[in-house]
């Protein structure tokens, strides 16, 4: 099984703040990395890292081939990407005294995957494969449209939400996966549980993972609720909290899919929402997006050290 991650590739300018900019003020920053970012990299990363075989579908610019070697240490597969003329796109991020963060981005070649692309990519894909899809590239009704057509599931993190743009599309996906904040956006709700039970009643068949910071994560799915909590930690940054965990709980979704195609016992969702909150967990302990996203190994010895 594959995963096919129509996703953005990002260079991240990570500046380290007392507070966020206010508007007419200048202000000297504490630190500044310039690291791979980008929330499709970052999954593909977090992905690779939990051992999911995983194909990156994207563009950058030819100056900026070098980022590539980051994702095929993570074995990420990039030999999907395209490299162009066009800039790589990028994204300002400030990281405040709180861990919390604030965002702007450049779409960049991230907004050049072509119709040829898309179909050439996925007509090479078998049934039991996974399109993932962020909202930080073009052509992603393209996408789910040509994925469905050769028969795929898709997984979809709406992010930055739109929700006009969105709402047309969640009838044709699989697995929907969105943030609190999200929710109630696409919903048109003011609170998390109108947007759970509007989900739920709107799209029964519908898989949802709702992601919910500090308090952890809800899978939705018909009438069943799986409720998870998160780990406590001290955090320093959440910039790739919540792409580390999309990459583990899809990498664990699959495994269980495999293992009941294949008569070995399943591994529960709550094992494989535990595992990707472990994986979050030790993502918000470290500075950076992609550099932060911890190996299988590491999140495996988390979990060991709070099951014992």
């Amino acid at each position: 099984m594959i995963v096919y991650n129509f996703g953005s590739i990002n260079i991240d300018h990570v500046y380290r703040v007392s507070h966020f900019v206010r508007p007419g003020e200048t202000m000297t920053s504490n630190d500044y990395q310039q690291v791979l970012g980008g929330k499709g990299a970052n999954q593909s990363i977090a992905l690779g890292r939990a051992q999911c075989q995983v194909k990156h579908v994207g563009a950058i610019s030819h100056s900026d081939k070098g980022l590539l070697e980051v994702l095929k240490n993570s074995n990420v597969d990039v030999s999907e990407v395209v490299l162009g003329d066009v800039p790589t796109g990028h994204a300002i991020i400030q990281v405040n005294d709180e861990a919390e963060n604030a965002i702007v981005l450049f779409a960049g070649a991230n907004h050049c995957i072509t119709s040829q692309q898309i179909d050439s990519v996925l007509s090479q894909a078998s049934k039991d494969d996974w399109v993932l899809l962020q909202n930080e590239t073009n052509n992603i009704d393209v996408i789910i449209e040509r994925a469905k057509h050769f028969g795929l599931s898709v997984a979809f993190n709406p992010a930055p939400m739109n929700a006009d743009v969105v709402k047309p599309l969640i009838e044709h996906i699989d697995l929907l996966i969105v943030n609190e904040v999200e929710a109630m956006d696409l919903c048109g709700v003011d609170s998390v549980a109108s947007a759970q039970q509007q989900l739920q009643t709107s799209y029964p068949e519908l898989k949802v993972m709702l992601t919910l910071g500090s308090q952890g994560v809800r899978y939705l799915h018909q009438n069943n609720v799986v409720e998870v909590n998160a780990f406590s930690v001290d955090a320093v940054d959440t910039t790739a909290a919540g792409d580390t965990f999309i990459g583990y709980a899809l990498a664990g979704l699959q495994s269980i899919s495999y293992k009941h195609q294949s008569g070995n016992d399943e591994q529960s969702v709550e094992q494989v929402l535990r595992r990707a909150c472990a994986a979050s967990a030790l993502c918000v302990t470290k500075h950076g997006a992609s550099s932060a996203i911890p190996p299988l190994a590491s999140v495996n010895e988390f979990l060991e050290q709070h099951d014992a």
